[in-house]
């Protein structure tokens, strides 16, 4: 064992964003994984799941109290929404103090809790242990309306497509490839978690409606922003070149992009810019891995800057 390196563990590790996590925790220089746990795959070997991983871990189920005496000096929460609140209490009562990075809303709109969107809130950073991590929908539309906040005339209305690993990995009508087959499945049209969320975060209101479709993996949302003033669609570019263009995991394209060719990759890819005539109106497409930079891939940005690491460590770049 490197003893340089930090060890982190993973409580509910079976679902589709465990997997990739522990993908890139393999790869990384400066981080070794202390336990994985999974009341479904307890006592599995890890490596059974996840080629990527080479050791002799074993998936486990510690009770929420047990987790402070594991020796992690991170923890990644990948659980449901409502179920974080115990193990952030447990290590709270022992006294023990990881860096805990949660995937649920439970600490979204926590302010003692960072809010992990690094393009957005990096400058915010002040070393805070407890950080909250994006939700995927979530990042592509402040990442498609935050350049231009200082301009909008109405509220940013975002139709967002999903693939079916979205709805993770509990059985339901969302994650059913019979159900979803020809289909596009519409739901919770007003007041979904990622439209509360992006509203607080970019302090204008936001209106979404999500669908899921029969892909796996990749999301794509489509926004329409009315503008308070006419601007050109050059002008409109621009300001997104400058917001964007020395981040290493967002791409600014002039076309729209497609979700087909985002999954897979970490990034996420911003383009369209289709000005109507007035000038008032402009639509924006972004795409990005649902399961990637819309959840593991943001968790190791946020790790990296909270073990003082280059942010894109072990992360693959476009």
């Amino acid at each position: 064992m490197n003893l340089s390196k930090k060890r982190i563990g993973i409580v509910g590790a079976r679902g589709h964003t465990g997997t990739e996590l522990i993908r890139l925790i393999a790869a990384h220089p400066a981080l070794e994984l202390a336990f994985v746990s999974s009341r479904e795959l307890d006592g599995q070997r890890v490596d059974a799941h996840v080629a990527e991983y080479r050791g002799e871990l074993r998936y486990s189920a510690p009770a929420h109290e047990a987790l402070p005496q594991l020796g992690a000096d991170v923890v990644v929460l990948a659980l449901p929404n409502g179920k974080a609140a115990a193990c952030v209490e447990a290590f709270d009562k022992a006294g023990v103090d990881p860096v805990i990075v949660d995937l649920s809303a439970d600490y979204r709109f926590d302010q003692r809790w960072y809010y992990g969107l690094p393009e957005l809130t990096r400058d915010t950073w002040r070393g805070e242990r407890r950080i909250s991590n994006p939700g995927c929908y979530a990042t592509a539309m402040q990442l498609s309306i935050a350049p231009l906040k200082d301009v909008l005339a109405a509220p940013p209305v975002c139709f967002g497509v999903s693939g079916y690993s979205g709805a993770g990995t509990t059985p339901s009508d969302k994650n059913d490839p019979e159900k979803l087959r020809d289909n596009l499945m519409p739901y919770a049209l007003t007041g979904h978690m990622h439209e509360k969320e992006a509203s607080r975060h970019l302090g204008v209101p936001v209106e979404f409606m999500p669908h899921v479709a029969p892909h796996f993996r990749g999301l794509t949302v489509t926004s329409s922003l009315y503008l308070a003033r006419k601007m050109s669609r050059e002008e409109v570019m621009q300001r997104f070149h400058h917001a964007y263009g020395r981040e290493p995991l967002v791409n600014v394209v002039d076309e729209a992009p497609w979700v087909s060719r985002i999954a897979h990759r970490h990034h996420a890819e911003i383009g369209g810019f289709a000005v109507a005539a007035d000038g008032k109106r402009v639509v924006i497409v972004a795409t990005l891995d649902n399961l990637l930079k819309g959840a593991a891939t943001q968790v190791m940005q946020n790790i990296n800057r909270a073990i003082g690491v280059a942010e894109t460590t072990a992360i693959p770049l476009p």
